[in-house]
């Protein structure tokens, strides 16, 4: 069986773990501490870093990108059939995927609205990209799964949980790309693809009290607005320098009704 090495809170990981979701693929888990990282799992990765997958042969893959592509020809695949052309595409547009994870990860982390501000403009780019070749169809480029989506989910499954959590949005401005996030969301490979305590265990980490995200105290932050655009008027900001609720019937009409 297969076996994938995780940190409970990677989107490395949840990309590698959809994946072997969305093929159907019986694999096991084993989770280990990326501050204590055990021997036998140093001796096996090269970079020390997960995800780590095992093979049904014992080999030891690392880098998602290398298995990912891995489990992509091993296995049937996603998008059976596909050009040459459309394959690299497909791989390009899954490494700007990629390469979102680690951006979002550091706006998650951000202390003050200034960093969020900044970092989720740059994230914001990436989204703007695809905001602009996304077309009509449920997923990325047809009404199949493709790498594609998979590369995005990790990206867009967190933003769901900020905004369902802390009210912030950072989808805001890009309508195709939250169409496309609800409809990835809505396979339930988003939770099939992670630990039983991963909302518990990534809010600990990104929606503690060290990041401004965290410091929401928004009375009903699914139903907020929030966006880098209206920091400075918008309920994040009040919730965390009045520790206010800012989505009450004595509040709203002193506040834009956008946040609320």
């Amino acid at each position: 069986m297969l076996k994938v090495v995780s940190f409970t809170i990677c989107p490395f990981v949840q990309r590698i773990t959809a994946l072997l979701e969305a093929k159907g693929l019986d694999y096991q888990v084993e989770y280990i501490s990326l501050s204590e990282k055990p021997q036998w799992f140093l001796d096996i990765s090269p970079n020390g870093q997960v995800p780590l997958l095992i093979t049904e042969q014992g080999t030891a893959l690392f880098e998602s990108d290398a298995i990912a592509e891995y489990l992509e020809e091993a296995y049937p695949a996603l998008q059976a059939d596909l050009s040459a052309e459309q394959k690299a595409l497909n791989r390009a547009w899954s490494y700007l995927g990629t390469k979102q994870y680690l951006l979002q990860c550091s706006a998650q982390s951000s202390q003050d609205i200034a960093t969020l501000r900044e970092r989720s403009a740059k994230l914001a780019g990436a989204f703007a990209k695809v905001e602009k070749v996304l077309g009509n169809q449920r997923f990325f480029n047809s009404e199949q799964l493709s790498m594609v989506d998979i590369a995005w989910l990790p990206v867009l499954h967190r933003a769901e949980i900020i905004r369902q959590r802390s009210g912030y949005e950072f989808l805001a401005g890009f309508p195709k790309v939250k169409a496309w996030q609800q409809a990835l969301l809505a396979t339930g490979l988003a939770e099939q693809s992670v630990a039983e305590d991963f909302e518990q265990a990534f809010s600990r980490y990104y929606l503690s009290d060290k990041t401004q995200l965290g410091r929401c105290r928004c009375a009903q932050p699914s139903q907020c607005q929030c966006h880098s655009e209206i920091l400075d008027h918008c309920c994040i900001e009040q919730c965390c320098i009045e520790q206010a609720e800012c989505c009450n019937e004595a509040t709203k009409v002193e506040r834009k009704e956008s946040c609320c």
